[in-house]
């Protein structure tokens, strides 16, 4: 099938990657302009891109759609379906009728459960024991599309937004091949009663409020993993926290009660947080005893 593809990040990649190893003819491949990373603020393309030149696919960057003479560059590829895996770009209306049967969006929720830009994240953080891939008929809405397929997914209790990324990337990838191979697929009008919203992360959003219970913090420290990153408080300078779990211990939120091998605990609202990775800024990744080994924690010192 002759395919437009839009996308931006590995999670997109992975599906595209899927796609050329089904055979599809992938007339164009859209993704974000290259962006500034890394200390030295060097223009960098995106995973999508580096995929696409690797297998030599014709590549456009526009800055947006809006653009009549982007829309001319799609028109000419006289793709059947546009394939969009968090591409960053809206899609104005004008794009999405053009490809003879549509605009088909992978979005790694079970929808109408967390629309929006951070679904991973949003599930985690809400303590949801599923999340998936839905393969959506794209229209002007946010993420409103009827559906055309579900694939569920269990969130397992070690899950942070990176492994469940990666878990859901593989999943998105063949998800789309397989509705790709179906001629006729019965659409599902989504239920936008039960919508929720997956607001954009913040980097702010990653500051641990101590007087929280600890089973809400645990899941934030997983669901910030890798970004914003879970941050406390302590002697001047942020420390980051990577993975922790939720423990019954007890005592004035924001306290270290004990600091181990095992890991350095902090009383929470209810209960307590089991730090077992952390890492100093500037500093990198260590477990507890690690951490322990280079630094002395006494109880009683506060994290907030």
């Amino acid at each position: 099938m002759r395919l437009i593809f839009a996308g931006t990040p590995d999670f997109a990649a992975v599906a595209l990657k899927a796609l050329i190893a089904e055979g599809h003819d992938i007339g164009l491949v859209l993704t974000q302009p290259d962006r500034p990373a890394g200390r030295g603020l060097k223009l960098m393309p995106s995973a999508v891109k580096v995929l696409a030149l690797a297998h030599g696919l014709p590549l456009a960057q526009p800055a947006s759609l809006k653009d009549p003479a982007a829309h001319l560059q799609l028109r000419s590829v006289a793709a059947e379906v546009m394939v969009v895996a968090a591409y960053g770009l809206i899609l104005p209306q004008g794009v999405l009728e053009i490809p003879a049967r549509g605009c088909l969006n992978i979005h790694a929720s079970l929808l109408p459960r967390w629309r929006g830009a951070a679904p991973i994240q949003r599930a985690i953080l809400a303590g949801d024991t599923e999340t998936g891939i839905t393969i959506m008929q794209m229209d002007a809405g946010l993420d409103t599309g009827a559906m055309l397929a579900k694939y569920a997914l269990p969130i397992e209790a070690e899950d942070s937004a990176k492994t469940l990324h990666d878990k859901l990337a593989a999943l998105g990838g063949t998800a789309i091949v397989n509705v790709l191979r179906q001629d006729r697929l019965t659409a599902e009008t989504q239920d936008n009663a039960q919508a929720t919203y997956a607001a954009k992360l913040s980097r702010e959003e990653g500051m641990v409020n101590w007087a929280k219970p600890a089973s809400e913090i645990a899941r934030a420290v997983r669901a910030y993993n890798p970004f914003p990153g879970a941050q406390t408080p302590w002697r001047g300078e942020n420390l980051k926290l990577w993975t922790a779990q939720a423990t019954d211990q007890q005592g004035a939120s924001g306290t270290l009660l004990a600091a181990d091998k095992t890991g350095i605990v902090v009383a929470c609202g209810q209960g307590a947080l089991r730090i077992t990775e952390l890492q100093r800024a500037g500093g990198k990744r260590v477990s507890a005893a690690q951490f322990l080994a280079g630094c002395e924690l006494k109880p009683g010192e506060r994290l907030a």
